[in-house]
């Protein structure tokens, strides 16, 4: 193999690695779009509106993982951390998605709607804060696939906690 087309992979690479800015004006950069003043944050339970119980504690979980997994972030239980992220789970909801044609449900949606609000703890500053923001997830609970109602909870919970982590990212 030449040196030219053993080039031509590390090249790839490199540009794969690079990514958008933060400023617009920059074009592709290699820092990290989360911010870097803040260190740590803190992620108390949500607060649960709604009769499904339990949705709280797998959300907040999740949303923790998410943090600890794809940002330069620590996680802090203290109050002493830069920032705080709570929220308020609002509204939960089964939603038929797909039935046969003796209209028996073969697909529920499960969509998890919140409040959030990302807090400065030095200055009171609000970094972020989101009202009605809902991801949803599919389960199929028919004869041969049964997924339990859990499934779809996790699901959703999954999907809002990689929705709502990537909306901490820097403003563009």
């Amino acid at each position: 193999m030449t040196s030219r087309t053993a080039a031509v992979p590390a090249l790839l690479a490199l540009f794969a690695l690079a990514g958008c800015a933060s400023d617009p004006r920059q074009g592709y950069s290699f820092k990290s779009t989360y911010t870097t003043d803040t260190r740590t944050i803190q992620v108390p339970i949500f607060k649960n509106n709604t009769y499904f119980h339990g949705v709280e504690a797998q959300l907040t979980e999740a949303i923790v993982k998410e943090i600890q997994n794809k940002t330069p972030w620590i996680i802090d239980p203290s109050p002493a951390a830069d920032t705080t992220l709570s929220g308020t789970i609002t509204n939960v909801q089964l939603a038929r998605t797909a039935t046969d044609q003796s209209g028996f449900v073969q697909e529920y949606g499960y969509i998890i709607t919140v409040d959030f609000d990302w807090v400065d703890n030095a200055t009171g500053k609000t970094l972020a804060a989101r009202r009605s923001f809902a991801a949803a997830d599919t389960f199929v609970p028919v004869r041969g696939v049964s997924e339990k109602i859990e499934y779809g909870q996790a699901s959703a919970a999954q999907r809002l906690a990689k929705d709502l982590v990537s909306e901490l990212r820097t403003q563009w």
